[in-house]
C-alpha cells in the first residue's frame, strides 16, 4: 500500500509532529509512506531527523515579503497542488485544510475545528471538511463537533506520544540530570508552556494568571510558536499587557527538538490554558516527564487527561492550580496515561482504516 501523508509545514507544530510520528510508525509496519509538505522559509527538510524508511518530499515555498494571510493560503494550496501527483498513491491522507484543498479527494484528519474571519481561510476550512471522502478525528470531542456541525461521521484514532523520550529526560541518569540542571541554571524555577503566543493558546489568560502568582523566584517560559498565521496584533497586545502587569516572560520561540524533553522535565509545572484544542500532545509529553499539568477546563481535556491533570476556568483558578503541589500518585498516573498512547497503536488503527477505504 502506497500512502501519502500531507502537511502544510516542516516546522514543529502539533499537526506536523503527528504527521511525522505516524509516518514513522506506519513505515515500521512495512507500509510505503511518503510525507509531503511545503518547505516554508527556505526549509528543505523537517525540523527533526526522520526515519529513513519514510520518503520525504518537501516542496519549495519561499517567503514573499508583505504577503497577506489570504494570499499566502491560496499560494500554499496552488504550489502543493502543482507538485503533487495523486496517481502515485493508493491512500492520500491530508492533515490540514491547506493540504486537503491541494489534493482534492482524500482522507482527512480533523485535528481541531477553527473559526476564521479571513475569507480565504473560511473557504479553505469548509472545503477541507466537506470534500474528503473519509474523516479521522483524534478525539471524540472533535468528532462530535464534526457530527453536529456537518453531519459527518468520523473515526476516532487518538494521537500517540513518545513517552519514553520524555520519561528519560526526567530520569536520574547523569546526562538527564545535567540537562535539567542547565535549564534551571538559566531560568531558575519556572512554569513552562509550549505552543507560542496566540489567541487559541490562551496566552493572555496565562499572563494574567502568572501575575496573580506574584512569586519573584518563579519564571514563565514560553516555547514554540511557529505558525502560518499572522498574530502580530495579538502579540503586541500581549506584550503591552505583560508590561502593565510587571511580568517578564521568557519567550524562547521554537526549541531544538533534542532539547525540548529536558526543558519540559525541569519545569515546576506545565501550563496549557488553550481555549480550543483537539487533543493536547504537548501536555501528554509533560505528563510523561512527570511534570504537574494544568489545563483549561475543556471537554476534550477531560476526555484525554482524566484525573491526571488539574483543570482551571480563568486566570484565578489557573494561578491557584499552578501553585498547588501535585501528589506522587497523580504524577505516576500521568506517566502511566502518557505511556498508554502509542504511535504503534495509532499506526495499526490507521492501517485498518485505510484497508476499509481503498
Amino acid at each position: 500500500m502506497r500512502i501519502a501523508l500531507l502537511s502544510y509545514s516542516t516546522k514543529p507544530r502539533g499537526g506536523v509532529v503527528h504527521t511525522l510520528s505516524l509516518a514513522e510508525a506506519l513505515a515500521a509496519k512495512g507500509a510505503d509512506v511518503t510525507v509531503w509538505s511545503l518547505g516554508r522559509g527556505g526549509d528543505t527538510t523537517f525540523y527533526r531527523a526522520v526515519d529513513p524508511r519514510v520518503r520525504l518530499s518537501v516542496v519549495p515555498f519561499p517567503d514573499q515579503p508583505g504577503e497577506g494571510v489570504g494570499d499566502r493560503i491560496l499560494r500554499s494550496i496552488a504550489v502543493l497542488r502543482d507538485a503533487f501527483d495523486p496517481s502515485a498513491y493508493d491512500i492520500i491522507h491530508a492533515q490540514d485544510c491547506i493540504s486537503a484543498n491541494a489534493v482534492g479527494r482524500c482522507i482527512r484528519t480533523v485535528h481541531h475545528l477553527d473559526t476564521f474571519t479571513t475569507p480565504e481561510l473560511v473557504a479553505c476550512h469548509e472545503r477541507a471538511i466537506v470534500t474528503p471522502y473519509a474523516h479521522i478525528c483524534v478525539s471524540t470531542a472533535v468528532a462530535a463537533e464534526l457530527a453536529a456541525g456537518w453531519g459527518l461521521k468520523a473515526t476516532v484514532i487518538p494521537n500517540g506520544v513518545d513517552a519514553p523520550r520524555f520519561a528519560a529526560a526526567a530520569a536520574g541518569t547523569p546526562d538527564a540530570a545535567s540537562a535539567r540542571a542547565a535549564w534551571r541554571t538559566r531560568f531558575g524555577r519556572y512554569v513552562v508552556t509550549v505552543g507560542g503566543i496566540e489567541p487559541r493558546k490562551g496566552s493572555l489568560e496565562l499572563l494574567e494568571a502568572f501575575a496573580l502568582i506574584n512569586d519573584p523566584d518563579l519564571s514563565l517560559v514560553i516555547a514554540g510558536g511557529e505558525t502560518l498565521f499572522d498574530y502580530r496584533d495579538y502579540r503586541a497586545i500581549w506584550e503591552k499587557r505583560a508590561a502593565e502587569l510587571g511580568v517578564t516572560p521568557l519567550v524562547l520561540g521554537p526549541v531544538p527538538d533534542p532539547d525540548l524533553p529536558s526543558l519540559v522535565a525541569a519545569a515546576e509545572a506545565f501550563a496549557f490554558p488553550s481555549i480550543k484544542e483537539g487533543f493536547g500532545l504537548a501536555p501528554l509529553e509533560a505528563l510523561a516527564a512527570g511534570v504537574p499539568l494544568v489545563v483549561s477546563d475543556l471537554p476534550v481535556f477531560h476526555e484525554i487527561f482524566g484525573t491526571a491533570a488539574s483543570y482551571a476556568a480563568g486566570p484565578t483558578q489557573l494561578a491557584a492550580q499552578l501553585t498547588t503541589p501535585t501528589d506522587p500518585a497523580r504524577r505516576a498516573a500521568g506517566q502511566a496515561l502518557a505511556s498508554s498512547y502509542t504511535w504503534e497503536a495509532a499506526a495499526t488503527a490507521h492501517l485498518e482504516f485505510y484497508f476499509k477505504t481503498v
